[in-house]
């Protein structure tokens, strides 16, 4: 799922207010994206139901799904099948998908309308941010990231989003023993990604080799990890609990 962004606009009550602050390096660029007739319908109409706005306040996360329920973060979820399935099978928990591609949006609000998903929320917004400011601390019972933009180039690689600070800010954001899941189908990326694991003191990778895992179970192949296969590039994933004193 590629982190991307499209322009946005000025209106209060929809994803299209929100304009994100600077950052020196950020690991998304900005794509226009044309949005079809439904996909816009649905952010007009589903937004207020579904959406997230982003506040530099934190969140009261059982106030927002008005129930205390275990906690799903995805970001960068692309067009949303793979996160509207997942809260679909697993409606005990609660997710809430971070994307900045608003056509993607879109097609994820009305998927979770058309489920009657009461157990997702959507913010438009950059995702570290959020995770700096909007969501609470351990927080977060899992986080997924899948397939995000590789930077192939050496040059770029300081975009990626996986590097050594966003792993100390992922795990201050899950609970004690909360689990960070991540794919990838780009190898150098994945080695970067392990990498960075095996330098954090915030994580155990849950590998029995202490490299890969087998593909999660409750993971749909998404639609950048079907090309990726194509191509007939070989898809890593990882996962790691957060060190419950850490």
């Amino acid at each position: 799922m590629k982190y991307s962004i499209s322009d946005v606009n000025a209106s209060a009550e929809t994803p299209a207010a929100i304009t994100p602050r600077h950052r020196t390096v950020r690991s998304f660029v900005v794509r226009a994206g044309r949005m079809t007739t439904g996909q816009q319908k649905a952010m007009d109409e589903l937004w207020p139901r579904f959406g997230l706005v982003f506040d530099t306040q934190p969140i009261d996360m059982d106030a927002l799904f008005g129930r205390s329920a275990p906690r799903v973060l995805e970001i960068g979820f692309g067009n949303g099948d793979h996160l509207a399935s997942l809260a679909s099978t697993r409606p005990e928990a609660d997710f809430i998908g971070i994307e900045v591609h608003r056509p993607g949006v879109g097609h994820l609000l009305h998927l979770a309308s058309q489920g009657n998903l009461s157990n997702v929320r959507v913010s438009c917004h950059d995702a570290i941010e959020v995770l700096t400011e909007q969501l609470p601390a351990a927080s977060l019972d899992e986080l997924l990231l899948l397939f995000p933009d590789p930077w192939h180039k050496k040059r770029h690689n300081k975009r990626r989003i996986v590097q050594d600070s966003f792993l100390d800010l992922v795990a201050s954001r899950l609970k004690p023993e909360g689990v960070l899941r991540m794919a990838t189908d780009w190898l150098p990326y994945a080695e970067h990604m392990l990498e960075c694991l095996q330098r954090s003191k915030h994580f155990v990778n849950l590998s029995p080799t202490g490299d890969w895992m087998p593909r999660d179970a409750h993971r749909s192949p998404t639609r950048f990890e079907r090309r990726g296969e194509r191509l007939g590039h070989e898809v890593r994933d990882l996962a790691a609990r957060r060190v419950a004193n850490s």
